[in-house]
């Protein structure tokens, strides 16, 4: 079984067994216009998917996983550890692009990773191992952007962070070898999914309240009138014989409810969160359209801890 290689806010190892509850017992092609970490697709490991995000260094990072997985580990075991000194040889080893001192290894890495879409020529290779580097040696895993779409998490603090992950990426090879990768909009699953395939959703997160913010992991984020835009592209899939399956935060009970779909509120924990200290279960919706009587009978069991 393979295994996500990043960690990601939102991911579903916990709520596997709830979803796959809900999945038809047969379907035909898997899609899921949602990638992110990947926890359900590399568990699930479909014989012929379509998977997309709309981060475009996320899908270069899978790319390059799935076309050069050996290049990508030995690029990883090149790179230093977080709190070693800055490598004199790189650029950055002193300050930022914006004069900000270089503190360690980790930091001159964050700042060679901002700048690599602004200057010099695009390495895909470097760009994807930087991503896993930065993101398994980061503050509690968290990928954020900012507005101009810059890294901008502290270092962490592990005994012995394990950037490499040699393992998974050879798996996460396999498996995304039959899958064709995206990098757009979610609505391309309008035209993708045939009737009898399976569409499973997994947006950023609906606020659970007036004050809180989305989770953003990419500049663009993800907003009311996505959320609005998404509930449409499943009623036209369902009306359309796809089934359709779509986690979210709890505040999207009734519009779902109100669309049609069978919907359940599941608890999950969230194991990533700027405060390590506040990692609380927090509701999610599960909304289908299949029917209990197609539903798969059992789930399969959730991933292990990173």
């Amino acid at each position: 079984m393979a295994e996500p290689i990043l960690k990601w806010a939102g991911g579903k190892r916990q709520l596997l067994d709830e979803l796959y509850a809900r999945f038809p017992a047969d379907y035909g092609r898997y899609h899921e216009p949602f990638l992110g970490g990947g926890a359900v697709f590399f568990d699930l490991e479909p014989a012929d998917a379509t998977v997309n995000d709309a981060n475009p260094r996320l899908v270069n990072f899978y790319e390059q996983v799935r076309d050069r997985p050996d290049a990508l580990v030995e690029r990883l075991r090149s790179l230093d550890d977080p709190e070693a000194d800055p490598d004199p040889d790189l650029p950055y080893a002193e300050e930022t692009a914006r004069g900000r001192s270089v503190e360690s290894y980790y930091y001159q890495q964050r700042a060679r990773f901002n700048r690599r879409p602004y200057e010099g020529e695009f390495d895909p290779l470097e760009e994807a191992a930087l991503l896993l580097y930065l993101n398994r040696t980061c503050y509690n895993g968290l990928y954020r952007e900012n507005a101009d779409g810059g890294f901008n998490v502290p270092v962490g603090r592990y005994a012995n962070p394990d950037w490499v992950q040699r393992d998974r990426i050879r798996a996460a090879s396999r498996v995304l070898s039959d899958a064709s990768l995206r990098n757009g909009d979610f609505a391309y699953v309008l035209d993708a999914a045939e009737p009898g395939d399976l569409v499973y959703f997994d947006p950023p997160y609906e606020p659970m309240s007036a004050t809180a913010s989305f989770t953003e992991y990419s500049a663009e984020g993800f907003d009311r009138a996505d959320q609005t835009r998404l509930l449409e592209v499943a009623s036209d899939l369902d009306a359309a014989g796809v089934s359709v399956v779509v986690s979210n935060s709890g505040v999207m009970y009734e519009p779902y409810a109100e669309a049609g779909f069978h919907v359940d509120v599941e608890d999950a924990t969230r194991a990533i969160n700027s405060d390590g200290d506040n990692r609380d279960a927090v509701d999610e919706i599960v909304a289908t359209n299949v029917p209990p009587s197609d539903r798969r009978e059992s789930g399969q069991s959730e991933l292990p801890e990173f």
